[in-house]
């Protein structure tokens, strides 16, 4: 895992389309993975978590729309829209 990859934040909803899309450019994680045992949240504002997430090897790129606005607590005020997979981009 590269030194300083972090969550930065969720994506809106994805139709099952769009979730799929990723899939083929994902491989899961071969090694231990900094994120195995976090929580994540099912959604914004509630207290569930996701019952299954994988981690993934950080092989690559989103393009993504996000809005720089925050909550004083730090938190994203808006979902980051996924834009495109950046196949023609290589993630050091």
């Amino acid at each position: 895992m590269r030194a300083g990859s972090a969550h930065t934040g969720r994506t809106t909803t994805l139709s099952q389309a769009a979730g799929r899309a990723p899939a083929d450019a994902l491989a899961p994680s071969t090694g231990a993975h900094p994120w195995e045992e976090r929580m994540f949240p099912a959604g914004r504002g509630t207290q569930r978590t996701l019952d299954e997430v994988v981690p993934v090897e950080p092989q690559v790129m989103l393009e993504a729309a996000v809005d720089v606005a925050r909550h004083s607590t730090g938190r994203r005020r808006l979902p980051v829209r996924p834009h495109r997979i950046r196949t023609d981009v290589n993630v050091p």
